[in-house]
């Protein structure tokens, strides 16, 4: 996994409680300066940076779970987004 160290050096120096915490609060972050684009409150790059805390919460998470867990959930996912995309 690309970043394995630093999310091995983030769970031991603050814990898996904190980092559910920090990606509630990342993803709500998100949501907000989607809301604020959308109306034309925000530029772009606002979005861009809350994609990045986003992302990089997504890959503590995946770290946490397990990638090969996280890759057989998104290939199933994806196989059922094939397949409505298909109708």
């Amino acid at each position: 996994m690309k970043h394995a160290k630093i999310y091995q050096a983030t769970l031991k120096k603050w814990g898996a409680e904190a980092q559910y915490d920090q990606a509630v609060e990342e993803c709500a972050e998100l949501i907000a300066v989607l809301k604020h684009f959308r109306r034309g409150k925000v530029g772009e790059q606002e979005v861009v940076n809350e994609l990045a805390d986003v992302t990089l919460m997504v890959g503590q998470l995946t770290y946490m779970f397990g990638p090969g867990k996280v890759e057989a959930a998104i290939d199933e996912k994806l196989a059922k987004l094939q397949q409505l995309l298909e109708k």
